[in-house]
């Protein structure tokens, strides 16, 4: 039997069919594809554990510079709580700061002469409370010449103001369990840490008795720094799955030798500049991240504007309201 070629109309109806298939098969994979979501809905910081998603096997490669472009606005902290509104390192300034719908607050932990672990900034107790009225003979009233119980019978909240008297030191059980109920997220440093010798493991061991230490918490909801260098080294070796941060501005050329143990270098804001914050990110800590800053204290929405520009990842706010509303109407490059 013979075959008949096929004529110049049959064959372009077959040609033009046979590209109509080919064309509508890729289309129709891609939309069986299932979206691919993001491992924990509503975290907005970075997950430094292993539940990062997997990657897409149709992106395209990225260079650092890409997967930092378009930046999303900083972080915006609520400084010992929302301390521009409420007595620093209370309570009531947990409460604050969630009211102004912040996530993250940053607090200071210190010890007790009875071994306590409890907040507040200041090595004396003189500046937020009344105990120089309360123990007058006991200058220069230390916090680790008190106990825990002397410590709470003073006031920490009238010399804010007087709707806030009767305010107490917490410790930081009582302050965890009030981040716990409020949703919050902690930036905790351990201040003046050489004067507390163990407060690293100590400390390490109240957060985990507390819940703190699981995968969420030291995935994407608790930071410890300090400005002490030798203490963030201490809790990256005790806890190496927990987020660090080092206070301060280390020379660039030193960055690396911090990279090897700290996730974040956090300098004031006069010292965030483009030229330093493009040097941190330039490299990447212990979990593999790129190095991240966080800068401090900001309080207003021009300087909140321009460390946004210089590209931090987050800013540590007394008024952290004012500053969240700067950067989310900032536009970013």
């Amino acid at each position: 039997m013979s075959i008949r070629p096929l004529t110049a109309t049959a064959a372009g109806a077959l040609l033009g069919m046979s590209a109509l298939f080919l064309t509508a098969t890729p289309t129709a994979a891609a939309s069986e594809r299932p979206a691919r979501q993001n491992p924990e809905p509503g975290v907005d910081f970075p997950v430094l554990s292993d539940g990062d998603p997997d990657p897409d096997p149709d992106a395209q490669p990225q260079t650092h510079s890409d997967v930092r472009k378009p930046r999303r606005a900083p972080l915006t902290v609520a400084h010992r709580g929302a301390s521009g509104y409420a007595p620093e390192n209370t309570l009531a300034a947990v409460d604050k700061a969630h009211e102004l719908g912040i996530d993250w607050v940053e607090n200071d932990v210190q010890r007790t002469k009875d071994g306590e672990l409890v907040v507040i900034h200041d090595t004396t107790l003189s500046r937020t409370t009344d105990v120089e009225d309360r123990f007058p003979d006991r200058s220069p009233w230390k916090v680790s010449d008190f106990t825990l119980k002397e410590i709470k019978t003073l006031d920490a909240g009238s010399w804010f103001g007087s709707q806030f008297k009767g305010e107490k030191i917490p410790t930081l059980r009582e302050y965890l369990d009030r981040l716990t109920r409020n949703g919050q997220d902690l930036l905790l440093e351990l201040k003046s840490p050489e004067l507390y010798p163990g407060i690293e493991r100590e400390t390490l061991g109240q957060l985990r008795r507390e819940g703190w230490l699981d995968r969420l918490h030291t995935g994407s909801r608790l930071i410890v720094q300090s400005f002490n260098k030798a203490a963030v080294q201490k809790v990256h070796q005790q806890q190496p799955e927990v987020k660090t941060g080092f206070l301060g501005t280390p020379k660039t050329g030193d960055l690396k030798e911090y990279a090897k143990f700290t996730d974040q270098i956090n300098p004031t804001y006069t010292d965030a500049t483009k030229d330093y914050v493009s040097a941190v990110h330039a490299l990447k800590g212990p979990h593999k991240k790129p190095l991240e800053v966080f800068t401090w204290t900001v309080n207003d929405a021009e300087t909140a504007r321009k460390v946004a520009d210089a590209g931090v990842d987050g800013i540590i706010s007394n008024k952290p309201d004012v500053v969240s509303d700067a950067v989310q109407t900032s536009p970013l490059g």
